[in-house]
């Protein structure tokens, strides 16, 4: 399976993962640590990529997978530094971003993230996209820290910020910033090399992903590297091809609904076609995407 057929693999993932837990054997999954700059790791396994940020403070998570990934997870943390987990943040609410959130706390981490993740999480929540339900996540999975728009770490020598974004891939995302390494993790506001999930059932919105890249276009630089919430480790120029095709699919599909058309005439207008080749996916297949950024656009 391909990069972009996996990150779409797992965004399905993200929006049925409580059945998912059930029917899945993780057995196999592996829990592979990337080095990104000193001290700060991507960890790939099965769901979000898990940022991971080491240093005598104690470690610091961004995600955390589904649950029966924790303890391989905790693992890879212990094989990359001996201080004990301090905290974990979620870049949102989806399943395999936070289904691990029980047992990390459990492990001594304090549970962070924008305060409609807790909302979301806390809530039952019908997908109507794979006409699916989600039940709330148990009590001690809950977030226990939340902001409104931004907050900002002093940790292992670096400055963390984790701030907001407009409604993007949902309503809940944040963007985390290590300022002094140059690194962001971004979630799931970037699918590296892949058409991306925009979950309009919790809030999400076309116009949102393309400024949340926008955001970080703005102050990244060509040393940059990204971690995204699927895919592999990205760059500055990852992230620029990315926004462009969002940016002129978000268009094309815009000037067709103003012109009167349906949706499904404008599915038919084919407006993705010639990227599909290198951006779809046996998931995000092309007439879905489209589907979506029409649903997606206010």
């Amino acid at each position: 399976m391909n990069s972009r057929v996996l990150a779409g693999a797992l965004a399905v993932a993200a929006l049925v993962a409580a059945p998912l837990r059930a029917q899945q054997d993780f057995s196999q999954v592996q829990i592979e640590p990337v080095k990104v700059a000193e001290g700060i790791y991507m960890l790939k396994g099965s769901g979000g990529n898990v940022g991971l940020l080491t240093g005598p403070d104690g470690a610091f998570l961004i995600d955390d997978q589904f649950a029966p990934l924790s303890e391989k997870i905790l693992a890879a943390v212990r094989s990359l530094t001996p201080e004990p987990l301090r905290f974990v943040v979620n870049t949102h609410w989806h399943g395999d971003h936070t289904g691990g959130n029980e047992n990390m706390g459990e492990a001594g981490a304090i549970l962070v993230a924008h305060e409609n993740v807790r909302r979301r999480m806390s809530e039952e929540h019908f997908n109507a996209t794979f006409n699916r339900t989600t039940p709330p996540s148990p009590p001690d999975a809950l977030p226990v820290v939340t902001f409104a728009d931004a907050v900002t770490f002093h940790w292992n020598g670096q400055t963390v910020r984790v701030f907001h974004v407009a409604p993007a891939h949902t309503d809940g995302d944040s963007i985390i910033q290590f300022v002094e390494a140059d690194v962001f993790h971004m979630g799931d506001t970037l699918f590296n090399g892949s058409y991306p999930y925009i979950d309009v059932s919790s809030g999400g919105r076309m116009g949102g992903m393309i400024t949340a890249t926008e955001r970080v276009l703005k102050i990244a630089s060509d040393k940059t590297r990204l971690i995204p919430g699927h895919g592999p480790l990205g760059t500055k120029a990852d992230l620029q091809a990315y926004h462009d095709v969002l940016e002129t699919i978000r268009d094309r599909v815009a000037t067709l609904k103003a012109q009167g058309k349906t949706k499904q005439e404008i599915v038919e207008a084919k407006p993705t076609a010639e990227f599909d080749a290198r951006w779809a996916s046996d998931f995000m297949k092309p007439d879905d995407w489209v589907g979506l950024v029409y649903d997606s656009m206010d």
